[in-house]
């Protein structure tokens, strides 16, 4: 019996990984530095506060979130994380969608394969672009070749188009789910910082009071209601976090998906047509 040849999988265009890595690497640190900017210029501006006295004066919105801390740079720079890798991601996962809707491309496609029209298959892959179509490209690619291939049985040739969509799928998907771990991160991050926050705050407010040696209701009230800006602001990060991982993983999942069936349309294809002969 003859073994199917190794020959290697076709090319599949991605995006690479070291610029991936690069775009998080400098994106964390510019984060945190436009967070710190924003927390000393705009919220601690003395236009926030009566008067200008920005250490006693009554302060607005911004004004008490300049005081809840220096913490609140750091929960802000979380939140400008999940800004900028949502956007990143979206344009990410949206070129891997392709040009055209991914629901209609495989319907085509399938009804292609149906014609046994495997050049008009190819013809769409190249028009959809993305790594759906890509993934696709390279099994109708093998397809002909499997066609072209003499010595091989019929299971061994459906069995190398199968290998060869998953190695395809291999190298596209994992690009797709880069920088989703940042988002996931924050999830928790951004709720625990902003409950540490909350605790030095409350600790500062009552050693304050302490030493006072009068207890105030109003600088008390006005002292945890600060302190709870850090809460508010990591609550905030997390939910908008929690929300952007599931879209995108949804989104994943819905090209992985597409991708399977077609692969399997590919297959099924190929055997019901050989076995005929």
């Amino acid at each position: 019996m003859a073994n199917a040849p190794t020959k290697p999988t076709s090319p599949v265009k991605t995006e690479k990984p070291a610029a991936s890595g690069l775009f998080a690497t400098l994106t964390i640190p510019l984060c945190i530095v436009v967070a710190i900017l924003i927390y000393i210029f705009i919220l601690g501006d003395p236009s926030h506060y009566a008067d200008g006295d920005v250490e006693k004066g009554t302060a607005d919105f911004f004004g008490r979130m300049h005081r809840g801390g220096n913490l609140v740079p750091v929960i802000m720079s979380y939140l400008l994380m999940v800004i900028v890798f949502s956007i990143e991601r979206f344009v990410v996962i949206g070129k891997a969608s392709g040009t055209g809707n991914v629901d209609i491309f495989v319907r085509k496609i399938q009804a292609l394969l149906n014609a046994n029209n495997i050049d008009g298959a190819s013809a769409e892959c190249d028009k959809q672009k993305g790594s759906v179509a890509n993934v696709i490209k390279s099994g109708l690619k093998k397809y002909k070749e499997m066609e072209a291939e003499v010595g091989m049985e019929t299971d061994q040739k459906t069995l190398a188009i199968q290998k060869d969509i998953e190695e395809a799928t291999s190298l596209e998907m994992p690009m797709l789910e880069q920088n989703l771990t940042i988002i996931a991160t924050l999830v928790s991050i951004g709720t625990l910082t902003g409950l540490l926050g909350t605790v030095f705050g409350m600790i500062n407010a009552f050693a304050s009071l302490a030493t006072s040696g009068a207890a105030s209701s109003t600088a008390l009230s006005a002292a945890i209601s600060e302190a709870l800006v850090n809460t508010a602001l990591g609550i905030s990060t997390s939910a908008i976090s929690i929300v952007m991982y599931n879209v995108f993983t949804s989104k994943i999942d819905k090209l992985t998906y597409a991708i399977d069936e077609t692969g399997f349309s590919i297959v099924q294809t190929y055997a019901a047509l050989h076995k005929q002969h």
